[in-house]
């Protein structure tokens, strides 16, 4: 293995592993923080609040994408893979964040988005002007329509936002797109984009990233062939003989990227957002490979012990099979946030209930909140790396009432005003109480914020013991302290319990009921929630870490 390339900047210390037992922040850069006052936030804003994500106990920080956009979807249609947008800086300013987030010793994650580019990318300009069957247009999928003349999409394939995958360009070829329209799916058997997407990654690892989050991992490879096959959409089969996700010439590509990520000392780290079958998603992992997959089990999860115990000895199970860590996530930017989540009736919709503005089944914000807190740190407790999204460390809760006028998803166009969509997930997170923008910057933000925001901001929770800040801080301080190896050891518990040790003694018990249990004997580490002096007992909705 060749270790001859040199970062332009390096965290302090440089453990190979660290990504394997890794609490990892993600920030969303357009709702982070704002610096030059136009409504978005930018690299500066993100480097601004490296301090506080030092503070947190975070190993790491994930950007979603920062790169020239459009934002026809939030800026993950990416115009140009190896600069930013100058709407939020420049590379300079980028490389000024590598830098200080090092400093702090905390390590850079970058996403790429490899299924597709803008159609704003040079390559895609280049494609609508150029012949069928040339060169540029080689590198995406276009095809001849169906029908008599060609005015049918070549096949039924449905886009992730909804409507037909395929658009029709004026001399009458349609392209695929598995996302919006304005997202054209690049040709992953084309040698020209496997090289460009190569080059992608030394140039970032050259500026000193640390690792790449890989966005649609599973959809890269596709099978092209005519009669075109049915997708099976989210119904994936184990053999991956869907056409188009899952395939397993898609590992061709990864096993490619481990070898230039290879090239690093220490190898850059690598994590799959891989839509795939449990039992495939280890392939994703496999130490050949990119090395991690996400499991985002828990996001379906409803709040109940047998479920989460369920899902975390598969998850260790596939892990240990793969040779790679688990991964925990309860939260990101593409889901309703889980302090209103597990406020929520069982059962709802929340597609529905985003569409009443939050109003309809009625949200029991405290029950959320206290169980959203217990939840998390189960999760800290588990081996394996711990994905937190920014904002949730507050304990915020989804901002469901944006206007229609205002919503920015292109869910809420491409389904017809039936799916609100994400963006009440990403509304610019409150750092003071008051302001235009509760601290975010000096206007109205891009999204607008719940008129209750400041009362969870960082300045409202920064010095109160008992707020979801301090226990976050707390909870990644203790971790960092217990955290030995990624053994675990289930221990007998009741229906409505979880319970595990981990290594020296620490252990995590979760009461997911309502009635208290008996609480085992031990040093109380750190709790969730309060617990009663004297009375030996675990109350519902609460976690509790032991020595």
């Amino acid at each position: 293995m060749s270790t001859s390339r040199t970062p332009a900047s390096s965290p302090r210390t440089t453990d190979p592993d660290w990504w394997r037992q890794a609490v990892v922040y993600q920030v969303y850069p357009r709702s982070f923080a704002d610096t030059d006052a136009d409504g978005l936030g930018d690299v500066a804003g993100i480097t601004s609040r490296v301090p506080y994500l030092a503070s947190l106990g975070v190993d790491a920080v994930w950007l979603s994408p920062f790169f020239p956009s459009p934002l026809a979807d939030g800026g993950y249609d990416v115009a140009d893979y190896r600069d930013v947008d100058p709407r939020l800086g420049s590379l300079d300013d980028l490389d000024a964040l590598i830098r200080t987030a090092h400093e702090h010793d905390v390590r850079v994650i970058v996403d790429v988005v490899p299924n597709h580019t803008s159609d704003q990318h040079e390559w895609f300009r280049q494609a609508l002007v150029a012949a069928p069957g040339s060169p540029e247009r080689a590198r995406y999928v276009f095809r001849d329509g169906a029908g008599e003349s060609g005015e049918l999409p070549p096949s039924d394939w449905v886009s992730n936002f909804g409507g037909s995958a395929w658009t029709r360009v004026p001399d009458g070829q349609w392209y695929l797109h598995l996302f919006a329209p304005e997202q054209p799916d690049l040709d992953w058997s084309n040698p020209e984009v496997r090289a460009d997407f190569e080059d992608t990654l030394r140039f970032w690892s050259d500026r000193g990233v640390d690792g790449f989050r890989v966005d649609v991992a599973h959809g890269l490879a596709k099978d092209l062939s005519t009669p075109y096959r049915p997708s099976n959409g989210e119904s994936l089969p184990l053999d991956g003989s869907d056409p188009l996700y899952d395939r397993d010439e898609v590992h061709e590509v990864f096993a490619s990227w481990r070898t230039v990520l290879d090239e690093y000392d220490p190898p850059r780290a690598a994590i799959a957002e891989a839509w795939a079958p449990a039992p495939r998603r280890v392939l994703y992992a496999r130490p050949t490979e990119l090395g991690q997959a996400f499991n985002f089990d828990l996001l379906e999860s409803p709040f109940d012990a047998g479920s989460f115990r369920t899902i975390i000895e598969r998850n260790l199970a596939m892990s240990e099979e793969s040779g790679a860590s688990s991964t925990w996530v309860l939260s990101n930017h593409d889901v309703v946030r889980h302090a209103t989540r597990y406020g929520l009736p069982e059962g709802t919709d929340t597609d529905a209930w985003l569409l009443t503005d939050g109003t309809e089944p009625e949200l029991d914000r405290a029950r959320g909140a206290r169980r959203s807190r217990a939840a998390t740190m189960l999760v800290l407790a588990l081996p394996g790396s711990s994905y937190l999204y920014q904002g949730e460390e507050l304990g915020l809760h989804e901002a469901p009432a944006i206007p229609h006028d205002l919503l920015q998803d292109p869910k809420w166009i491409r389904t017809g005003h039936t799916v609100k969509g994400r963006d009440g997930c990403r509304v610019p997170i409150p750092w003071t109480r008051t302001g235009p923008s509760f601290g975010f910057g000096d206007v109205a933000p891009h999204l607008p914020q719940p008129a209750d925001f400041g009362a969870s901001s960082v300045e409202a929770e920064d010095d109160d013991p008992d707020s979801t800040l301090s226990l976050y801080r707390r909870a990644t301080a203790a971790r960092r302290r217990l955290q030995r190896g990624e053994e675990l050891r289930w221990l007998d518990a009741g229906d409505d319990v979880v319970a595990f040790a981990r290594h020296d003694g620490w252990r995590a018990v979760m009461n997911f009921g309502t009635t208290p249990v008996p609480l085992p004997e031990g040093s109380v580490v750190l709790a969730s929630g309060p617990l009663d002096a004297g009375d030996g007992l675990l109350p519902g909705e609460t976690t509790v870490w032991l020595e």
